[in-house]
């Protein structure tokens, strides 16, 4: 089957503990007001969110065989998530420590090397493909920058709480079609989403928290949307679903303001579960 939409990037189990605050950074003991085990990773959330919309996705991440890549594996699969498993040397694990508020730390406790390449043919044929293809912060997709450009599809890629310097970050966004960022740590967003489409980008948006959205198009236009007003539950993966909620509704011929409207009400049915999808909220109660 040809997957509209070909993502790389991480898929990670993971361990989220609620607080009442962030830990300050002296010895101290803290009680948790809620704990519990999911699927996590930016680019398994997207493929869950653009699933759960129709879209047909496919996911190329990397899991060890070990038990948390097998709790992994099994939990997309029984979302319906089409995966094109590579072998990692580790399995990604994270420990986030939240606030009902939503604030966060993201620990990574192991994250998996890029792989040699044997997987390369078939993955590929399938981004040659792809109407789309969505390459996120990890070394694998890293690796994978030059096969994907050599396609001519058009690349996505979030950077998430990128500051508008570190220079990890410099080869995802020369390579995109369309960036996608959020607020946390840069000066002046807007600004950014400008130059990013100077230097060629035909899309640049950054989340603004419940403040909603803005995005530059390709003609240097302005464009806002508010958050879609929810009761939380989780924040994890309410940016990567209105990441997918926009591209899918792009991919069907949406502009940026029905688009961005899109990508709000994604977020807002990912917001309701405490897992990265509602999809999952069967698999992983």
């Amino acid at each position: 089957m040809t997957a509209s939409v070909v993502i790389a990037g991480p898929a990670s189990w993971n361990s989220l503990v609620v607080l009442d605050r962030l830990p300050e950074p002296v010895p101290h003991m803290q009680f948790a007001e809620d704990s519990w085990e999911t699927v996590g990773g930016t680019s398994a959330g997207k493929a869950l969110s653009l699933t759960g919309l129709g879209r047909s996705t496919r996911l190329h991440a990397l899991s060890a065989h070990d038990e948390p890549g097998e709790r992994v594996r099994a939990a997309l699969a029984a979302a319906g998530v089409d995966t094109l498993w590579g072998t990692g040397d580790v399995t990604e694990r994270h420990l986030n420590l939240m606030t009902r508020a939503g604030a966060r730390v993201s620990l990574y406790l192991s994250s998996p090397r890029a792989t040699d390449g044997r997987d390369d043919a078939r993955l590929l044929a399938d981004m040659s493909r792809a109407d789309a293809l969505v390459l996120d912060l990890a070394a694998e997709p890293l690796r994978l920058l030059p096969q994907a450009r050599s396609t001519g599809r058009p690349i996505w890629v979030d950077v998430h709480d990128y500051d508008g310097d570190a220079d990890y970050h410099r080869p995802f966004l020369d390579a995109a079609d369309a960036i996608f960022c959020n607020a946390d740590r840069l000066p002046d967003p807007v600004a950014f989403l400008h130059s990013r489409v100077t230097a060629g980008a035909s899309l640049a948006v950054c989340t603004l928290g419940a403040e909603g959205a803005v995005a530059v198009d390709g003609e240097h236009r302005e464009h806002r949307v508010s958050a879609v007003p929810v009761e939380v539950v989780d924040t994890n993966g309410a940016g990567d679903a209105f990441f997918a909620g926009v591209l899918d509704a792009r991919l069907d011929g949406a502009d940026v303001d029905a688009a961005l409207r899109a990508g709000a009400r994604a977020a807002s049915g990912v917001l309701r579960s405490r897992h990265l999808h509602p999809l999952l909220d069967a698999v992983l109660g």
